[in-house]
């Protein structure tokens, strides 16, 4: 959700994914995938790992049931966003414009009303090719993640004393090939000091008070063990005491990686693989509040926010495209395969809470995070609030990915 700082609640809860294999001949063609809001282009060795089988869209499972409708609202929100960026991407490299796709976007430029089922479904028939993706060494494997809401305020009070702190003005993001050697190792932002760049205080530098003083609170909420959750999301809603509602997106990290402590809960003995779970973590954090906080500083990262306008936050949380995210239709992904934009049919029989048979369903690449690398590994957007928040943390299942490319794309 905006971030490189959201985990899906599986990667939080270290649940493991299942193996698939698919036994067929796979075409391998050339991946002209990468798009404009990734930083790096694909690995070569990742690159020949990859290969797309072409098939027709009768091949897909259950795709003449999906509802179009739904998924071309969203492609269509994301081609807007594409269309405007195109022009600044233009010196960007050859193979890091996605050309067709953008033309296909312009062609949703025409489309002033929504389209139905049928007429929608026909529209991607008429201007996409489906590939079955298959990558070596990948797991194919969907996970999920929501919008969480907590009670909060605007001033620090009895009750809502955590605070949510804003990006600090002495945060820099440490770019690539910089030189900084061990000191950096792993890091992906720094302190600015007065004698040069230090690595930034931890997330248990922080609760201890290195942050104090700055005015960088933004807001306060009630609990800490939630406001970790929030801060695991990228995003959530806060509702303030006069019962107004307002988001907060994710604008920064301290540069630490992730660190899982379902992991690290399994590692020390505290719950075994079997009986992991969100309740399980956090019925353990509250049943042990004097050694919560330890565990928790486990995973150094620490996220910082930024209050969403109404105009921003009004239909939604914000994706890594700056756009609000669709329930059930917005996917995460690994931007070294796919380009934020592009239309992924996904699959996966055993995931019983997407529908009846299984979730079969037309989605569309709009974010991305920190856990989610590999070829077929997606992260679903369910929506905000507890139920989403529950269908979320049921959300651990293979999967497959038909990865829509624009028809005449080049070779």
């Amino acid at each position: 959700m905006r971030s490189t700082g959201r985990e899906s609640l599986t990667n939080l809860l270290s649940v493991q994914g299942a193996r698939r294999g698919i036994v067929a001949v796979l075409v391998s063609v050339s991946i002209l995938m990468l798009g404009p809001f990734t930083e790096t282009l694909m690995a070569k060795r990742a690159s020949a790992r990859l290969q797309l089988k072409p098939v027709s869209f009768s091949q897909l499972p259950g795709w003449r049931q999906d509802d179009h409708s739904a998924a071309f609202a969203t492609f269509q929100r994301s081609c807007r966003k594409l269309i405007s960026r195109h022009v600044s991407f233009a010196s960007a490299g050859e193979s890091a414009k996605p050309d067709k796709l953008i033309s296909v976007c312009k062609a949703t430029r025409k489309i002033k009303t929504p389209l139905g089922r049928d007429a929608a479904r026909a529209f991607f028939e008429a201007h996409f090719t489906p590939y079955q993706m298959y990558a070596t060494g990948h797991k194919g494997l969907l996970t999920g993640y929501y919008e969480p809401e907590l009670k909060g305020s605007r001033i620090k009070t009895p009750i809502f004393k955590v605070p949510v702190y804003r990006r600090p003005p002495d945060l820099v993001k440490l770019k690539r090939r910089t030189g900084y050697g061990k000191k950096f190792k792993g890091l992906s932002a720094a302190r600015r000091t007065v004698n040069g760049l230090e690595p930034y205080p931890t997330r248990e530098g922080i609760d201890k008070g290195a942050l104090f003083g700055q005015s960088l609170e933004l807001l306060f909420v009630q609990d800490e063990v939630d406001f970790f959750f929030l801060q695991i999301q990228g995003s959530g809603r806060i509702v303030l005491p006069d019962g107004k509602r307002i988001r907060i997106g994710y604008d920064a990290r301290n540069g630490y990686p992730y660190t899982s402590i379902g992991k690290v809960m399994i590692a020390r003995g505290l719950a075994t693989k079997e009986e992991m779970s969100l309740i399980t973590i956090k019925t353990w954090l509250r049943k042990y509040p004097e050694h919560a906080r330890v565990l928790m500083w486990e995973n150094k990262s620490y996220i910082f926010f930024r209050e969403l306008s109404d105009r921003q936050g009004r239909n939604g949380p914000l994706g890594a495209m700056d756009l609000p995210l669709t329930p059930g239709r917005s996917l995460a992904v690994d931007t070294r395969y796919h380009a934020l934009g592009s239309p992924i049919y996904v699959v996966s029989p055993k995931l019983s809470h997407g529908g009846r048979n299984g979730f079969r369903r037309l989605m569309v690449a709009q974010d991305v995070g920190s856990a989610i690398k590999g070829a077929e590994r997606g992260d679903i957007y369910w929506g905000s609030g507890e139920t989403a928040g529950k269908l979320a943390g049921r959300t651990a299942h293979k999967g497959r990915f038909f990865v829509l490319l624009p028809k005449g794309r080049r070779k």
